[in-house]
């Protein structure tokens, strides 16, 4: 399953819970298929989008890691960085299973070829440790959709911890120019091709 571009904007968080924790006006940070960052004054939070199942009527998106307190940037970047990193590998076939836990809810990786679970982290620097080196669950996405590919991009541009949100996104998107102009490059080595050639 993938989820289209944009897919948290239009399913935010339901009123109630965003009512309930205070986080009226939120900001989405990054959004890679159904899984982003979410940011309000010091609170910070992943949200992600359920696995849809037809025999279960839709759970909405969900709010998992509530930071109430960050204590600096560095943590906060660590929730875009595990956004995307969770985005990614689920654009590999990596899937996220979610347990409702009152308001908020646990999330789990799942490889679907081993039936596999990975997480359990505290907090979101421990979980992308231990993420970040997973292998891929199945083949690559298809990369011939410009939208799939620009969100594959958009992940791996923000694996890296001095690139910000919106430079990410500028970076994506040259990125996501240079292949099609190219014709066959592979998205690491657009990235790297973008970054030497800001355009």
């Amino acid at each position: 399953m993938t989820f289209a571009p944009g897919h948290l904007a239009e399913h935010p968080l339901p009123p109630g819970i965003v009512g309930a924790l205070g986080l009226n006006g939120y900001q989405l940070l990054v959004d890679v298929a159904g899984v982003g960052a979410g940011r309000l004054g010091a609170h910070a939070f992943l949200l992600v989008a359920p696995e849809p199942d037809p025999s279960l009527p839709d759970a909405g998106t969900q709010i998992t890691l509530h930071q109430p307190r960050l204590k600096d940037e560095v943590e906060a970047s660590a929730f875009t960085q595990l956004a995307a990193q969770l985005g990614y590998l689920r654009l590999s076939g990596y899937r996220l299973a979610l347990e409702r836990a009152g308001l908020r809810s646990k999330v789990s990786l799942v490889n679907p070829a081993t039936g596999r679970l990975f997480g359990g982290g505290t907090n979101a620097a421990s979980l992308l440790a231990g993420v970040r080196g997973l292998p891929p669950a199945g083949p690559p996405p298809d990369l011939q959709s410009p939208e799939l590919l620009r969100q594959v991009l958009l992940a791996l541009a923000l694996r890296d911890e001095s690139i910000g949100g919106a430079e990410a996104a500028e970076l994506a998107d040259r990125a996501l120019e240079l292949t099609r102009q190219s014709g066959g490059l592979d998205p690491p080595a657009a990235l790297e091709a973008a970054k030497q050639d800001p355009g």
